[in-house]
């Protein structure tokens, strides 16, 4: 089997999503996605990475991630780097024609299941949490339209009592919010004042008084604070005794992270901003981390993914794949979910489940009674929808051997 084409598919409806496909001349194609930087990531799929695996073994995933790695990569380490998503959703595209060659769902071809079942906890966001964003925007922006019944942004800034009931209605028994970010943009995060810290505990202290603790409650907290203001918030925070501080500070300084982690008694988990399993064994190394959190689209792949995970466990450490960013990713990251031994909890959107990615792909994981099952069919166990290719919005690129 060899690789004849790479293809790349974005629709404008959800213009921060781009999905790859690895054609081959058995006419298995496999998928994969990503997440922002759309134009960037089409330019290194077909510009960079096409010419280094057009004729190549698609079933020689290492060492078509080493050559990748080596000649596309080395040194653009971040997850903003164009050519970390590319090569993340390359590798995934791989792994999924592994699986459809073998008649194997991926997480048995990991070496699954090691589970029966796993939960999840709900991040908070609403329909259009990833699509275009306006001048200015910040992870609290609501613009105050309703799509559907999973408005869970504009819900837990202003109805988090109202929400935790629903979501334990559904059956989730975690969930994420984010409610001090929209304090940080005025002082560039190095401070915030005790009206704003207030303000910000209101949702954890509704949800603590509607139910009590029948619902977990993890703070995002996105990389928008410098180190005294994100431990002035935790201090405020924790009385609340919430599952996780997420991303308190950037990750371009582990010391800091470390000295966070060390001043507080609740875990800390990081990070979907961290790529490759280089950047996350000095993490290991120093102990900043309580929780190991990657995104699957950016930080390297399935492959590198699966060696972050076993990195991990020989830390004693868990891991709780992101989700936030399209469909195929949450489908990858639930097969590694059931292929390892040492992963806490999954997160997944509702809103997403619901209202977005069933636009994009045929199948999704089930979420029931807040647990989450993998997919059964052969590889990934999902392709885009037959006519998301010919939707008015859509723009298809394709690199084919000459």
């Amino acid at each position: 089997m060899k690789i004849t084409a790479l293809e790349t598919v974005n629709v404008d409806a959800y213009p921060q999503i781009t999905f790859v496909l690895v054609h081959t001349d058995e006419g298995i194609v496999g998928l994969g996605d990503t997440f922002f930087g759309a134009a960037s990531v089409q330019t290194y799929v077909h510009e960079v990475a096409a010419p280094l695996l057009l004729g190549e073994d698609p079933l020689a995933i290492e060492a078509l991630w080493s050559t990748l790695f080596a000649q596309t990569v080395r040194g653009g380490l971040s997850m903003r780097s164009a050519e970390v998503r590319g090569l993340s959703a390359i590798d995934v595209a791989l792994w999924d024609i592994a699986g459809q060659a073998l008649n194997l769902p991926l997480y048995r071809l990991l070496g699954g299941p090691t589970r029966q079942s796993l939960r999840v906890y709900n991040t908070c966001a609403g329909y259009r949490y990833g699509g275009r964003r306006p001048a200015g925007w910040t992870a609290n922006y609501s613009d105050g339209q309703v799509e559907g019944p999973y408005e869970d942004l504009d819900a837990f800034l202003n109805r988090a009592d109202e929400l935790a009931e629903d979501l334990l209605s559904e059956g989730y028994t975690a969930m994420k919010i984010w409610p001090f970010d929209q304090f940080g943009p005025a002082t560039n995060g190095q401070q915030i004042s005790a009206e704003e810290i207030a303000r910000g505990c209101e949702p954890f202290e509704k949800i603590r008084r509607a139910v009590g603790n029948r619902i977990e409650i993890a703070l995002e907290m996105h990389s928008v604070w410098g180190l005294p203001a994100a431990q002035r918030i935790a201090r405020a925070v924790e009385p609340y005794d919430p599952l996780w501080f997420e991303d308190p500070v950037r990750m371009d300084n582990l010391d800091a992270l470390l000295q966070f982690r060390q001043s507080t008694r609740i875990p800390t988990t990081a990070s979907e901003t961290m790529s490759t399993r280089w950047q996350f064994r000095e993490a290991f190394e120093r102990g900043a981390l309580s929780v190991a959190m990657f995104d699957i689209g950016w930080v390297g792949g399935l492959s590198e993914a699966r060696k972050i995970a076993t990195m991990a466990e020989t830390y004693h450490l868990p891991i709780a794949p992101h989700d936030c960013v399209g469909p195929v990713t949450l489908v990858a990251s639930v097969h590694l979910d059931y292929a390892v031994p040492n992963v806490f909890i999954q997160e997944v959107v509702r809103a997403y489940l619901h209202g977005v990615y069933p636009n994009l792909v045929t199948d999704l994981p089930k979420v029931e009674n807040g647990q989450i099952r993998p997919l059964e069919g052969p590889g990934l166990g999902t392709r885009l929808l037959p006519d998301l290719r010919s939707r008015p919005d859509a723009t298809v690129r394709r690199r084919s051997q000459q």
